[in-house]
């Protein structure tokens, strides 16, 4: 089973990402981040990013509030899907591959997001973080997918664009599979079992 993040990997999710970090911030007082810095919290859960910022828990949940308060508005409208991805998840689909979204994004924004895709249909389920925050972290979130499939990890295999993906792959004994179209590069992936420059190519890796 082909379990897939979201954010970096199927859509590019910059501006809407972080635009709500920095609507959050702004309604929080704080002076903000620079851009660069900004597209940092993409891949990471919310409450630990805004935890790194904000020494209260209280003033974290309020401002991961915030965030969802503006991503349930023009945010979750605010991506693009990475040209060649579609194709890529419809011959898999095609192919009898099992597919799943397995991200660390809030998870009835993932199922909106991905309820808009036109290659959605392919995926069987949407893992993604709780609104309690139970569940948020990758390991936590393909532990779950595991048990909600009923699959063992050796069958599995995690794709992502960040560390955390595989990371969270390498937990669980699964192969992990960085794809460096999104927001992480080489070297930040250098523990993957393999890396794909673009969507053919990963395409032709999971054949």
């Amino acid at each position: 089973m082909l379990f897939f993040d979201l954010d970096g990997t199927l859509v590019d999710s910059s501006l809407g990402i972080t635009r709500c970090v920095a609507y959050a911030l702004a309604a929080m007082g704080h002076p903000g981040l620079p851009d660069a810095q900004l597209r940092g919290w993409i891949g990471p859960a919310l409450r630990t990013s805004f935890g790194q910022l904000f020494d209260d828990p209280a003033d974290v949940e309020r401002a991961v509030t915030l965030y969802r308060e503006r991503y349930d508005g023009p945010g979750i409208t605010e991506c693009t899907v990475y040209a060649g991805i579609a194709d890529a998840v419809e011959a898999l689909h095609a192919a009898g591959r099992r597919l799943a979204i397995v991200t660390a994004k809030n998870e009835p924004h993932a199922r909106r997001v991905l309820a808009a895709l036109p290659f959605g249909h392919c995926f069987e389920d949407v893992i993604g973080a709780t609104a309690d925050g139970r569940l948020a972290q990758k390991p936590e979130l393909i532990g779950e997918a595991l048990r909600r499939f009923g699959v063992a990890p050796a069958v599995c295999a995690m794709i992502g664009d960040r560390h955390l993906d595989i990371e969270g792959a390498r937990h669980h004994g699964m192969r992990g599979i960085g794809v460096l179209w999104g927001f992480g590069d080489a070297e930040e992936l250098a523990q993957a079992d393999a890396l794909a420059r673009t969507p053919d190519a990963l395409r032709a890796l999971l054949a």
